[in-house]
C-alpha cells in the first residue's frame, strides 16, 4: 500500500497529495518523497533542489515563476504553521491559461502540493509562524526569474488579506497586461 494518495485538479498537471502520518506517543513518522510511488501516482519529475523559507504571519511570497529553459515545478509542504498556497496557470496553449487554484497547507494535515512547470507560485502565511520546504525541478537562475504582482487585477486571486507584508521584489513585479508573462 502506497504511503501517498494523489488527487489530481482542474487545472491540468497540478496535484494535491495526501501522506500516511504514523503517529504514537513518542511523535509521528511520515515518507514525504519516494520516486516510485510518486511516478505510480503520475508525477513524473526529477527535483534538482530543496529550498526552505521561514515567514512570520501575513507574509506573502510571490508570485514567481523562471522561464524556460529553467522553469520549475515545484512540490512544497509546510513543515510548521499553515500557509494559502496559490498556483496560476500561466502556459499559454493551456485549457486554464490563467486560472487559479488555492490550497490550504498545514503541519497537521501534512498535504503537499505538486506544481508542474508553466505556473506562477505564491503563498501567504496564516499561522503566527510558518516553515516551507519545496523541492524544485530546476536549479534557480536568477536571469529566468519572473513574477507577477500579487494582486493583478486580471487574476482576482482572494488571499484573504489586503495588504500583506511584501519583499521590496515582489512590490514591484508587474502586471500581466504590463507584461509579467513576456519578459
Amino acid at each position: 500500500m502506497s504511503n501517498f494518495k494523489f488527487y489530481p485538479q482542474r487545472l491540468a498537471g497540478l496535484t494535491l497529495i495526501e501522506t500516511r502520518v504514523f503517529g504514537d506517543e513518542r511523535g509521528c513518522f511520515m515518507e514525504s518523497w519516494s520516486q516510485n510511488a510518486f511516478e505510480e501516482g503520475g508525477i513524473k519529475c526529477n527535483f534538482v533542489q530543496d529550498n526552505q523559507s521561514r515567514s512570520q504571519k501575513g507574509i506573502l511570497r510571490g508570485l514567481h515563476f523562471q522561464k524556460a529553459p529553467f522553469a520549475q515545478a515545484k512540490l512544497i509542504r509546510v513543515l510548521i504553521g499553515e500557509i494559502l498556497d496559490v498556483a496560476v496557470d500561466i502556459r499559454p496553449d493551456s485549457a486554464s491559461y490563467l486560472q487559479w487554484m488555492s490550497f490550504k497547507l498545514n503541519e497537521e494535515e501534512a498535504s503537499m502540493l505538486f506544481i508542474p512547470e508553466g505556473f506562477a507560485h505564491g503563498f501567504l502565511v496564516r499561522s503566527e509562524e510558518a516553515v516551507v520546504a519545496y523541492k524544485a525541478s530546476a536549479p534557480y537562475a536568477p536571469e529566468y526569474d519572473r513574477g507577477i504582482v500579487w494582486n493583478d487585477p486580471d487574476l482576482h486571486i482572494d488571499w484573504g488579506v489586503t495588504e500583506p507584508v511584501l519583499s521590496d521584489k515582489d512590490k514591484q513585479q508587474p502586471l500581466i497586461k504590463n507584461g509579467a508573462l513576456n519578459g
